[in-house]
């Protein structure tokens, strides 16, 4: 660790070095946590029930999340996926040396149940259709310990959790979440009850969640670190604000406590004997009619309220047919025997990623934007691989060829300079020169005749672009 080296300001304006915040807990600080009940009796009688129809954890559970191979399993897993430093600056790079002189004050906190999280450093990443995703970062020695927890704790809630649920569960993904929903429609179920929690993440009931994972959770250690870790405060521009509610998306722990939380949800709409598929917050029922799909939109909306304590955003919310809503960036097709297709939001979402690329592109070589843009379409059309319809594939891959060539338009800039290029691509003299003096702007030039002959498909195909339908099809072969 760096000499001199100190964190941010921490709640009250105290400067402390890493060491002091590490070591604060082994050394009998405890928070005091005013206005609130004791572990024991905020549950009440909801957690003595759970209690007597389930079997809890071991008290000793601290002690596995502690162990050697677990945390080392952690560490890897934190290093691997690397991340921004937290509020007190630390990096991952850095992480090594300085466990290996803090880590055995912090291990005592936690056995003794005194350790106490940073507060989280806030982030807000734009939405593609309007306003922020708040992000909360924690530092690296937090998101070690939140992953050693969830490694300890998904076998434990696994179990419990439906056979409708398909978001952050080792084995399940949202391929198999959309073909479950293609198989509904496939049986008849064609309108859709599509429920969308209003910044769920955000407004996630502390009380509520801890009630919950206490039906499986004995070791009141690991219950009051969880609820640290929830209640622990976010820093934006130097100042902590205090939490009360909510699980700010950034951190290991948050998945699975969202899973936790919602498998109330998949219960109650399996006592209704309903068709449904949810990934995290994303829910989706399958009914055979709009009357029945209003019904149950009422009921589950009323369950949501006022069981756990969410809301649903009326206007993401709807009851229609699948083939005008998406689903994990799917839809479907009209026809009886429903086929999957790119939803045109996520297909407007690529073509916008697309445009910023190559914006920053206009001053390299063809060959350089290729190679900067090929990750991104295998990278999505690998998401995509299950779509049944080829015509938004094929219409994607002219759309890149010709923003391709409208970026070899601008870069030649003269029409001095756009005549040799077209003759040298094969154009005769007096067509080249003759394109090159239309006048025109470079979107249309892009589409016209004259630079489809000078530059085909088969072009860029030799310069390396990736192909969204070849490569679709590719990857159906190899399923």
């Amino acid at each position: 660790m760096p000499k001199g080296r100190t964190t941010r300001p921490r709640v009250g304006g105290v400067i402390s070095k890493r060491a002091n915040e590490a070591e604060a807990p082994a050394r009998g600080t405890e928070v005091v946590e005013t206005g609130r009940q004791s572990v024991n009796s905020r549950f009440g009688a909801e957690a003595r029930t759970a209690t007597s129809e389930q079997t809890k954890s071991e008290d000793q559970l601290m002690e596995r999340v502690v162990e050697r191979s677990n945390l080392w399993s952690a560490y890897q897993r934190v290093v691997k996926n690397k991340g921004a430093p937290g509020v007190d600056d630390l990096t991952v790079a850095e992480f090594k040396d300085w466990l290996k002189v803090h880590w055995p004050s912090v291990k005592q906190a936690l056995l003794a149940g005194r350790y106490i999280p940073h507060p989280v450093r806030r982030v807000d990443i734009p939405k593609p259709l309007g306003g922020v995703r708040t992000l909360g970062v924690p530092t690296v020695l937090d998101r070690l310990i939140q992953q050693a927890l969830h490694q300890v704790l998904q076998p434990l809630f696994e179990p419990t959790f439906s056979e409708g649920s398909f978001g952050f569960r080792p084995g399940r993904s949202a391929h198999q979440a959309v073909r479950r929903a293609q198989t509904y429609l496939r049986d008849g179920k064609r309108w859709v009850v599509d429920l969308d929690l209003e910044k769920f993440f955000d407004r996630v009931n502390h009380d509520v969640l801890m009630a919950r994972v206490a039906r499986q959770v004995g070791d009141a250690r690991v219950l009051k670190l969880i609820r640290r870790f929830l209640t622990a405060g976010m820093m934006q521009e130097g100042l902590v604000m205090p939490r009360t509610e909510g699980t700010p998306q950034g951190g290991p722990l948050s998945p699975l406590l969202s899973n936790i939380l919602l498998t109330d949800l998949d219960r109650e709409l399996e006592r209704r004997g309903l068709a449904f598929c949810r990934y995290a917050d994303d829910c989706n029922i399958y009914v055979g009619s709009r009357v029945a799909g209003e019904r149950i939109m009422r009921g589950i909306r009323t369950f949501l309220e006022e069981v756990l304590r969410l809301r649903v955003n009326a206007k993401k919310s709807a009851v229609a047919r699948p083939w005008v809503r998406k689903f994990l960036g799917y839809s479907f097709t009209v026809q009886r025997e429903s086929r999957l297709r790119v939803a045109p939001e996520s297909v407007q979402r690529l073509t916008a990623r697309i445009r910023e690329l190559l914006r920053s592109g206009r001053g390299r070589s063809l060959a350089h934007t290729i190679e900067t843009l090929n990750p991104l379409l295998r990278g999505w059309i690998n998401y995509f691989q299950l779509t049944q319809t080829k015509g938004a594939l094929e219409d994607l891959d002219a759309w890149v060829r010709r923003r391709l060539r409208c970026l070899l338009w601008r870069q030649w800039k003269r029409p001095r300079t756009r005549g040799h290029k077209l003759c040298a691509l094969g154009l005769d003299a007096e067509r080249a020169w003759s394109s090159a003096m239309n006048g025109r702007g470079p979107w249309w030039n892009a589409g016209a005749s004259h630079m489809n002959h000078g530059l085909p498909a088969a072009y860029f195909t030799n310069l390396g672009l990736l192909s969204l339908l070849r490569e679709q099809q590719r990857l159906q072969c190899a399923r």
